[in-house]
């Protein structure tokens, strides 16, 4: 595997370490990246009080995800309005309530639902006024304002080593699982000026990658 979310708790490993299956590889996994996500979002929108999260209750990480999400925003006295995207049709609805809610910003924490709507959500938040943070950076090359998140072709080039170590006769069970050492942060500058917002230089400098 090259990317999976939580590979303990999906059941496919009984262990980081000690993987102990026919399956191993590298996992995405990154418990403090949520708060890293909301301490960014936070810089951009300095006086953020409302957080309309966005998620798919029925994902195994997804519950994880929104604790530490909720941990981060206790921290910064952020109020946090969690938002079940459970299908496509249910993206509209979640930004409504968003609106509602008087969210000042959106966080996206992942999913296959989410993943696959990029340009519509994107589109809506924009549209809605409401800066966003993804958790992958091809919904800021749909028109997102940022993202932060693992860089999935490093995970792609790593797990290469596990082939090959396979190959030469390592069993995947004794071949620890890794986590993310690479992580990207992009920003989309044509979304800030639609959000109305200017990004701080300090935040800039920071950034991979800047879509102009």
């Amino acid at each position: 595997m090259t990317q999976d979310s939580d590979p303990v708790a999906n059941g496919f490993v009984a262990s980081l370490a000690r993987p102990g299956g026919n399956i191993t590889g590298l996992s995405t996994l990154s418990p403090e990246i949520s708060g890293k996500r909301l301490e960014l979002l936070k810089e951009i929108v300095p006086k953020l009080s409302r957080l309309a999260v966005l998620g798919t209750s029925t994902d195994p990480g997804n519950a994880q995800s929104l604790k530490e999400v909720e941990l981060a925003a206790g921290a910064f006295k952020v109020q946090v309005q969690y938002l079940d995207v459970l299908d496509v049709r249910d993206i509209e609805t979640a930004f409504r309530a968003a609106g509602k809610g008087r969210a000042e910003a959106v966080f996206a924490l992942g999913g296959p639902v989410l993943a696959s709507q990029q340009t519509q959500i994107a589109d809506l938040a924009v549209k809605s006024r409401l800066p966003a943070i993804y958790w992958r950076s091809d919904f800021v090359e749909a028109g997102g304002l940022m993202s932060y998140g693992v860089s999935l072709p490093d995970l792609d080039r790593r797990a290469a080593t596990y082939v090959d170590k396979i190959l030469k006769g390592a069993k995947p069970a004794d071949l620890p699982v890794e986590q993310p050492k690479k992580f990207e942060f992009i920003i989309n500058l044509k979304a800030a000026k639609q959000n109305g917002l200017t990004i701080p230089p300090n935040v800039l400098a920071r950034a991979d990658k800047v879509i102009k």
